[in-house]
């Protein structure tokens, strides 16, 4: 379904509000293996980023608790 303006507008402005963006840069082809792999466990590739990394960073999980006050 198509969206509107204003529609796009508001998420755009939602989404620079609630969230920062990272940009990741991988070798040619690992781009499709690791959407595959996110796939294949059910996830999206951002998904699985922010599970990796709050596995790795205990930090981050209570930035995403604390944000979802």
């Amino acid at each position: 379904m198509a969206e509107g303006k204003a529609q796009t507008r508001a998420k755009n402005k939602y989404n620079a509000k609630n969230y920062d963006n990272l940009r990741i840069v991988v070798p040619k082809g690992a781009k499709v293996v690791i959407s595959d792999y996110a796939a294949s466990q059910g996830k999206s590739t951002n998904g699985l980023v922010n599970e990796l990394l709050e596995a790795e960073i205990p930090t981050l999980k209570d930035i995403k608790r604390n944000n979802k006050d």
